[in-house]
């Protein structure tokens, strides 16, 4: 009898143990059911949306950010930041004889618009999507906007000691050669190519009204990091 009772108890354990197990298995085997549907759906979701709304999450912005994360990231054009290039370009070749260029304001509604596809990754056809001044004020954005500036905070003091300096002009020139070379590589390229660019608006300013005095003007501020004017 004793024998018989503990084999009972021995199969109502094992009983008990397996419907336990083939619980287990069959939740298991449930959540995974379920984890694969939702997997399907959440892949659904995704393909079904537009492909730039897809990378807002992985795009990084490209306003308010140094020029070094923007080459490590990937968002320049031949060694300059993509929005730079773009925008100097189509100026290049809409924009140098329209009056008032960099002095009149574009439209701000557009100037943001421009600003939210570049910073989510978006295709931007300036020729379709703008127009001359609204490029021009896109371009003084993205310099206002970076954050040690074209011309860095930690030169700063040395450019002002430069512009005080008594020595003729012919010294200052060249100290203020031998200065810039201290950039950092990025940001030297950057203002070489904006001086270039630049140089030739102001050889259209029988048309544009804007002279190499009026550029400096309005540039001046774009070039230095807002260190410098607080």
């Amino acid at each position: 009898m004793v024998e018989h009772h503990l084999s009972l108890q021995e199969d109502t354990t094992l009983s008990t143990e397996h419907a336990r197990a083939s619980m287990l298995d069959t939740s298991h085997m449930h959540l995974q059911s379920k984890s694969a549907v939702r997997l399907k759906e959440d892949m659904k979701k995704i393909a079904a949306l537009p492909l730039n709304k897809q990378r807002d999450d992985r795009c990084q912005k490209v306003f308010g950010v140094s020029l070094q994360d923007l080459q490590q990231q990937g968002l320049t054009k031949n060694g300059l930041p993509a929005v730079v290039w773009n925008t100097v370009e189509y100026l290049t070749q809409h924009g140098l004889t329209q009056e008032g260029l960099f002095r009149v304001n574009g439209n701000m509604k557009m100037v943001d618009q421009l600003r939210l596809k570049y910073d989510r990754g978006e295709e931007v056809e300036l020729a379709k999507d703008a127009d001359v001044c609204s490029v021009a004020s896109l371009l003084k954005l993205f310099l206002r906007e970076l954050p040690d500036g074209v011309i860095t905070s930690a030169l700063h003091s040395r450019f002002i000691q430069l512009y005080h300096d008594p020595k003729n002009d012919a010294e200052k020139e060249n100290n203020l050669k031998e200065l810039i070379k201290e950039l950092p590589d990025a940001n030297y390229c950057l203002l070489k190519y904006l001086c270039r660019f630049l140089t030739r608006v102001a050889e259209h300013h029988m048309m544009n009204r804007m002279n190499i005095f009026n550029l400096a003007t309005i540039f001046w501020t774009k070039l230095f990091s807002r260190a410098f004017w607080i």
